[in-house]
């Protein structure tokens, strides 16, 4: 069998951070290993807060030529100066992100464990379809995205594909041959140590 290429890591944000500490902490991040892109991932719907993260990050990601993608506001996206938008309905407003953004804009679809929603958001024009969560956790229904599904997707379809959600080292050797990309964040940011947590998981590749 050829060797695979590794996967690249998308790092999730936190759901709630501290505008005046998270930056720097994000900073090390960044400058310990190589990400791929970064994912404003907040739970907020206020869209001050939100602006006020999006401008902190984005002076953080742009220093280090690193891509910053937010969840499902694709209005703010542009009106920010991000470079994309990371939706969370499955295929659902692919297109809509697609004509509201234009060409150049990332546009990712998250679609939990289906691969019928995996496929309709490739055809609708994502540049990258995310499963989970791979791991077992009390969130959300009680779904995961099985290895199965990955091994499927990077056999059959070319679009990339991350892998996010309750992972851990043993996981993440498992999938590593089946995915582009692991998405990474309250993994690492509930550590005291992040950089050394990512670098952790980042063995297991």
């Amino acid at each position: 069998m050829a060797e695979t290429e590794q996967p690249q890591i998308y790092l999730i944000t936190p759901p709630e951070f501290e505008l005046s500490q998270f930056p720097d902490q994000l900073g090390r991040v960044l400058d310990s290993t190589e990400i791929a892109c970064v994912r404003l991932s907040m739970s907020t719907r206020d869209e001050d807060r939100l602006s006020r993260a999006a401008d902190a990050l984005r002076e953080v990601t742009i220093a280090r030529d690193v891509a910053l993608v937010m969840d499902s506001h694709i209005l703010m996206v542009e009106r920010l100066g991000l470079d994309g938008v990371h939706l969370t309905d499955g295929a659902r407003s692919v297109r809509k992100a697609r004509k509201e953004l234009g060409d150049d804009a990332i546009v990712g679809a998250f679609c939990g464990a289906s691969r019928h929603d995996g496929i309709s958001a490739g055809e609708a024009g994502a540049d990258y379809v995310s499963f989970g969560p791979v791991g077992q956790t009390p969130l959300f229904d009680g779904t995961v995205a099985e290895h199965e599904l990955f091994e499927w997707w990077s056999m059959m379809i070319e679009v990339p594909v991350v892998a996010e959600g309750a992972l851990n080292a043993d996981l993440i050797a498992k999938i590593s041959p089946v995915t582009d990309f692991f998405g990474i964040g309250e993994e690492i940011w509930k550590s005291d140590d992040p950089v050394a947590a990512l670098t952790a998981l980042k063995a297991a590749f």
